[in-house]
């Protein structure tokens, strides 16, 4: 599972993580690794992939972000949102009181026996840090993707 913040910093050239985000999604065409994201992933990839190609001043950004979102999903699954997960996402929500697209990855996370990769603990979600690791969590400031 990763979060929209991972999958933008694949895009975003001078990103100090792009390398890691690279060999993240090159490990998905070699079958090494699996990767997933949520529907509201995709909702969210697609206004910040417009938003960072607009600032890049890419002439047509919306449509480069379309691109990009095709091109990343002959790598990743969507996942589904069962009433499963919604109802652990709630709870998640009640718990951390965190973003709600965050809750619904980290419930299909564990839904799946996966992990759910951010790109670095969100504001939010500061206050909150262990009760964080209790979860299948795992964030890109402190981990290498090789």
């Amino acid at each position: 599972m990763t979060d929209t913040g991972v999958l933008v910093e694949s895009i975003i050239e001078n990103s100090p993580y792009r390398g890691s985000v690279t060999r993240l999604l090159d490990n998905t065409l070699r079958k090494t690794i699996e990767l997933y994201v949520t529907p509201l992933t995709i909702s969210e990839l697609l206004y910040a992939a417009s938003k960072v190609y607009e600032a890049a001043v890419v002439k047509d950004c919306n449509a480069e972000a379309l691109n990009f979102l095709e091109w990343l999903l002959a790598r990743a699954k969507i996942t589904e949102v069962t009433p499963e997960i919604s109802f652990k996402a709630g709870e998640i929500r009640k718990m951390l009181k965190i973003a709600l697209p965050d809750c619904y990855m980290i419930a299909t996370a564990i839904k799946l026996q996966a992990k759910a990769l951010f790109l670095k603990p969100e504001k939010e979600m500061l206050m909150k840090l262990e009760d964080l690791k209790k979860l299948p969590i795992i964030f890109l400031t402190e981990t290498e993707i090789s």
